[in-house]
């Protein structure tokens, strides 16, 4: 921008916000409902065509943030309401003088505390970086920022993101707006339940062994985990990929594609990225079902244990794509479960592990890891480079495994998690229908089996177990069929309204 220009814009931006103060004062409506409650896409399109304003839309969200966050600790590190409001009017003048929008122009976002943001903590639930600043943002928040979203804060996560339940001792445990007592999921959890509350209108977040998966199930919404190389992440290391992927999650299918058409697309600083761009996910129609076969993993022939109700709950959500036509059957692929499960405990030692080394070879920054990540890296050094290799070729048996099952199945179905949302107060279930865990996420192996085929999942929600908590089904499509999985969420939605209109305690 010119100097003159600049000046013009800022001019803008402060009757643009004094009109919107006005017509708060009156009480303006909106055209459809809360603002809160609106989609985002809708709420996107209705500030570039100036049917409500970014500095409304922000208003009514910054307001159920200080009624409802206090409550589940779900959006951390929240922006100065001022400077917010001052973001959101430059963001109407902009529109006011036809300025090029992005397709976010105007939504408040919160990150995931994984990601870095500039300006914005970035602690990533950690004591050693509870007082860092991101100096720049990551490579998926600078799409973000490109596609004009106004950064509120971010979003809570586990300590590193390790573990399926989101508490750390900076910002503390995120909690579960279905029932306050019980876990919400991780690691995306704050995103999850920042979703569930209509906090924020989209939620981005990242998925190692389901922590898209589990939380989208855990709070009944939608989430994304998608195809290696999909989406650049911040990692060290450009030519060994990581399990980790970011993804997104939403209220809705259509919202989630349109966050992820945003976060997908090849980028030249990661050259193991698939080519493309991200905006062919944007408009995603539902999938016709009827004469789709659907594989029903179940509990892989009694190697995964379920806590009672979840295999019922799940496997009768399935009935709705039967009635559209569709047909379900029992799928195990052809390989050990306990193989396949010791290739991902065993390669996350090696991935997760050599994140933290640096950490853990600093006497100091060691004493304030969490015990899981001490676990990480201490059985990551107990591996040789042969020991990778072969743990590696474990993996590949079992993803070839799971191809073969594509060859006669179009999707490949089992729960998002083995249990329903667990005490908040616990670190991990010690146990799951009598089975002792042996790992502080076997709990969640159901999840990581899938991880480890490299297929894009969709997290859906399935409905509601005996005492009222919600779990989801994940639904994985052949290694890069990430448009099929956001066509099956879509077609999964239109079906699912008895679910979807359920609502929270706190809502």
């Amino acid at each position: 921008l010119t100097r003159r220009s600049a000046l013009a814009l800022g001019a803008a931006s402060a009757a643009v916000l004094a009109e919107a103060r006005a017509k708060a004062a009156q009480g303006a409506a909106t055209p459809s409902g809360p603002i809160t409650a609106l989609p985002g896409h809708q709420l996107a399109g209705m500030i570039a065509a100036r049917q409500v304003s970014a500095v409304e839309v922000m208003s009514a969200y910054l307001d159920r943030i200080e009624r409802l966050n206090p409550k589940v600790n779900a959006v951390i590190a929240l922006q100065d309401r001022a400077g917010l409001l001052k973001q959101a009017a430059a963001a109407d003048a902009a529109v006011k003088a036809g300025a090029a929008l992005g397709p976010l122009h105007g939504l408040p976002h919160a990150v995931k505390d994984l990601s870095a943001v500039a300006g914005l903590p970035f602690t990533l639930g950690s004591p050693i970086f509870k007082d860092q600043i991101a100096a720049a943002d990551g490579l998926m928040v600078e799409r973000l920022r490109k596609a004009g979203v106004v950064f509120i804060g971010k979003t809570n996560s586990p300590e590193f993101g390790l573990g399926s339940h989101t508490f750390n001792p900076v910002w503390g445990t995120t909690r579960n707006p279905w029932d306050l007592t019980r876990s919400a999921g991780g690691s995306t959890g704050g995103g999850a339940v920042a979703l569930a509350l209509d906090l924020v209108p989209l939620a981005d977040g990242s998925d190692y062994g389901g922590s898209l998966r589990n939380p989208a199930g855990w709070n009944s919404v939608f989430g994304l985990r998608p195809s290696l190389g999909r989406v650049p992440n911040d990692t060290q290391d450009d030519w060994l990929v990581s399990m980790g992927v970011a993804g997104p999650m939403a209220r809705n299918a259509a919202d989630l594609a349109l966050l992820f058409s945003v976060q997908a697309g090849f980028d030249p600083r990661r050259p193991m990225m698939l080519d493309g761009g991200g905006d062919a996910f944007r408009a995603i129609r539902p999938e016709a079902m009827k004469g789709k076969r659907i594989g029903w993993a179940g509990d892989l022939g009694g190697a995964v244990p379920y806590e009672p109700g979840v295999l019922e709950t799940c496997r009768k959500a399935l009935v709705r794509f039967e009635d559209m036509g569709a047909v379900v059957e029992d799928a195990v692929p052809d390989f050990p479960v306990e193989q396949a499960w010791q290739a991902f405990v065993k390669l996350r030692h090696w991935q997760q592990g050599g994140n933290l080394l640096a950490f853990y070879r600093d006497p100091a920054k060691r004493a304030l890891l969490k015990e899981a990540a001490l676990w990480e890296v201490e059985g990551g050094l107990a591996l040789s480079a042969f020991d990778v290799n072969a743990w590696s070729a474990v993996r590949s048996g079992w993803s070839r495994a799971v191809a073969g099952l594509f060859r006669r199945y179009d999707y490949w179905v089992m729960p998002s998690s083995q249990l329903f949302p667990f005490p908040a107060e616990w670190t991990y279930p010690k146990d799951i229908a009598g089975r002792q865990m042996r790992t502080y996420h076997e709990w969640m192996m159901a999840t990581c089996l899938v991880t480890l085929t490299g297929c894009p999942t969709v997290a859906v929600p399935a409905g509601f177990g005996p005492a009222g908590l919600p779990i989801g089904l994940q639904i994985a499509a052949p290694v890069h069929a990430d448009g099929e999985c956001l066509a099956v969420a879509a077609a999964w939605e239109a079906v699912s309204g008895d679910i979807l209109k359920r609502r929270p305690v706190l809502a």
